[in-house]
């Protein structure tokens, strides 16, 4: 436990952590204003365009800004985060309430450009009327869990077969959840998202679902893939989830030596050539030192015979 607050507090005064609040904020905020835009114009309702502008504004998004928050805007993702340590609990929160705050900002924005005789909906989330709560919570939870597990494959450091972009496998996955659910349930997938139209409109109508299912389904998606699909998962490593602070798990077989850069190469080469020339460089003295000294040996035991000659 020590160590857990150790790592919050180091966390709390890390200037990455007052780098990333704001990004997630921006981030949450960008995909809000243009996903939920699709919803107001007179294209309003057409699944496709809604699935792709989710989709390729989160992939955009992540691409800007994974490299200084990890790219989560959403609570959801980021609760799968804290369960499983990939984040401090202090960032964890903070990036929750950021996520919330810029969904709101970004439906507040939406609403003030929308025209009046179309702001009466902007992308709430809300259920088919044949559709009870508990369905909905079921298809939210699914979709989040399908989330959670294409965004952990994707910055799972201990796989070598995936070369491709994480941002786009992220923003396949989420057209694909948007894609399946529209139709039942106008795809939440991101509390953040579903609370900022509420909030701006004041419609709470089975709200709930769009919290419950999202936040059970990332918990459970994160739980699985990182202890069971993971690359090295051990099952021991469950045990410590929650109780000690997260370390790199070990690998049953050897990583593969990295490729080196073309310049990389060049430089090892030159370094090896350059050794070995120096190698020859030392043999090559010693053999003449060598030579050196036999010759002097030969001209003294000649000196010593001519001068036994002369004395006889």
């Amino acid at each position: 436990m020590s160590n857990i607050m150790k790592e919050n507090m180091e966390d709390l005064f890390c200037p990455n952590l007052w780098l990333a609040i704001p990004a997630e904020m921006i981030g949450t905020m960008v995909i809000t204003l243009f996903g939920c835009a699709t919803w107001t114009g007179d294209f309003s309702g057409d699944a496709i365009r809604t699935a792709l502008t989710f989709g390729l504004t989160v992939g955009t998004m992540v691409w800007t800004f994974a490299h200084i928050s990890g790219g989560y805007f959403n609570p959801a993702l980021t609760a799968a985060g804290l369960i499983t340590r990939r984040l401090s609990i202090i960032r964890g929160f903070l990036f929750m309430i950021s996520q919330i705050v810029g969904a709101i900002i970004g439906a507040g924005i939406l609403y003030g450009i929308t025209p009046t005789s179309r702001d009466d909906h902007l992308g709430i989330n809300e259920l088919r009327s044949d559709i009870t709560s508990a369905q909905g919570f079921a298809v939210e939870l699914m979709i989040t869990v399908v989330l959670v597990f294409a965004y952990f494959a994707s910055y799972d450091d201990k796989r070598h077969d995936l070369k491709g972009s994480a941002p786009l496998t992220i923003g396949l996955a989420v057209v694909a959840c948007h894609l399946f659910a529209i139709p039942i349930t106008s795809a939440g997938m991101n509390p953040a998202r579903s609370f900022g139209p509420s909030v701006v409109l004041g419609k709470w109508s089975d709200h709930w679902v769009f919290w419950v299912g999202p936040l059970v389904g990332a918990v459970a998606g994160g739980l699985i893939y990182e202890y069971i699909f993971a690359g090295g998962a051990t099952f021991a490593g469950v045990t410590k989830c929650l109780l000690r602070t997260k370390k790199p798990r070990a690998t049953s077989k050897a990583e593969p030596e990295p490729e080196k850069a073309p310049l990389e190469e060049v430089k090892t080469d030159g370094i090896e050539v350059v050794e070995e020339t120096k190698v020859d460089g030392e043999e090559k003295e010693k053999e003449g030192e060598t030579e050196v000294d036999e010759t002097e040996k030969s001209k003294a035991v000649v000196e010593e015979v001519n001068e036994v000659n002369e004395k006889q």
